[in-house]
């Protein structure tokens, strides 16, 4: 064979061989790659920062994919209810839920910390305690005993203390309020004679209208004007004690998460850590305007707890959290390993950032 042909022949040779692999890759191999993944939530649908933050993480993972992870979203009541996600993913009939997951207590208490407890970290202590002293290691510990693996995907801050009625002069004023507040937070509630009640988000506005329930506490000012709660209650009471930092969470089903890449586990993850931290973003961003507009342009009248009740807060936390460590070895250690951050992360805190802030708006007469 002349050199010439030779070479001419392994061209053609070669040549066909891309083509046929172009051909391979553009028919079958793609289509087997494509990935279902069904998310139900908690939240309403266009919920402002709790529905929005969880639509944007949904949509979020399809875009970080190319469309390759086909996400399917549904808010609470779409597929199954607010309260029923967490069944719905355990199950594996859903991939993965977004949610609070103190909603989950009644399961196993140590889950209220992965949301909020009261007199619990702020966002800043909780992110710091999940991602570099333990949180996370005990988070993977009590989801893995119902097949899920769940990961940060977002925080609403520093909740308000709630709408009542009526003012609250002392702890008595509690006594015989039904009143709308999940987690360990109602069950301090409890310890003062209220009647704690947990509705889903959508469900809260008609039960205060009429009447089903006294009192409520939800989110902050932009989540609550959404709401239009100031329909139904005037005095509106800050701090809360029950939620200071309240971190939301996507809890995947464990075997179908495992089941992908290395590569398209952490695609999710990182996708939930962004959510993590625009979604307090946005609520830095919208609480002190929509705070301003329930004050002038609805007349809500703001009060602060004074010392003696949130003294009986504390004291009324401090039996709820004998009895959740009474629980299990589990929530005994989640407890320990809690107390260890609120004291170093708050330490510090008091000294930098609390200090600045305090000695900042001290000089600016604010």
């Amino acid at each position: 064979m002349k050199r010439r042909d030779f070479i001419k022949g392994a061209g053609l040779a070669a040549g066909a061989g891309v083509v046929a692999a172009a051909s391979n890759l553009s028919k079958p191999a793609i289509a087997q790659e494509r990935i279902p993944m069904v998310i139900v939530s908690t939240w309403p649908r266009d919920f402002p920062g709790l529905g929005t933050g969880a639509q944007r993480f949904a949509q979020r993972v399809s875009d970080m994919s190319d469309g390759r992870i086909q996400v399917e979203y549904y808010a609470a009541g779409e597929r199954v209810g607010a309260f029923d996600a967490f069944d719905e993913v355990a199950a594996g009939n859903a991939q993965a839920y977004h949610g609070a997951d103190y909603y989950w207590k009644g399961k196993h208490p140590a889950w209220a910390y992965f949301t909020a407890v009261p007199f619990g970290l702020t966002y800043i202590e909780l992110n710091a305690w999940i991602r570099f002293m333990g949180g996370q290691e005990l988070w993977d510990e009590v989801a893995g005993e119902f097949g899920l693996k769940n990961f940060m995907c977002g925080s609403t801050g520093v909740q308000m203390g709630g709408w009542f009625n009526k003012e609250i002069n002392s702890a008595d004023d509690l006594k015989g309020l039904k009143m709308r507040i999940p987690g360990l937070g109602g069950d301090v509630m409890a310890k003062l004679g209220a009647s704690p009640v947990s509705l889903p988000g959508g469900q809260i506005y008609e039960n205060l209208v009429s009447g089903a329930v006294d009192a409520t506490e939800w989110v902050g000012p932009w989540n609550d004007y959404a709401m239009k709660f100031y329909e139904a209650a005037k005095y509106y009471y800050y701090p809360g004690f029950h939620e200071p930092g309240s971190m939301l969470a996507v809890g995947c089903n464990k075997s179908w998460l495992t089941s992908l890449s290395a590569s398209d586990q952490l695609l999710i993850e990182a996708a939930a850590a962004m959510e993590n931290d625009v979604m307090m973003s946005e609520y830095n961003a919208k609480n002190g305007q929509f705070l301003a507009r329930l004050i002038d342009e609805q007349g809500v009248e703001l009060r602060r707890f004074n010392d003696d009740v949130y003294d009986q807060f504390g004291d009324a936390s401090a039996e709820v959290f004998e009895e959740v460590r009474a629980h299990s070895d589990l929530a005994n250690r989640t407890h320990e390993s809690f107390l260890v951050a609120r004291r170093e992360v708050g330490a510090w805190g008091n000294l930098a950032e609390t200090a600045y802030v305090a000695q900042r708006n001290r000089v600016l007469g604010v």
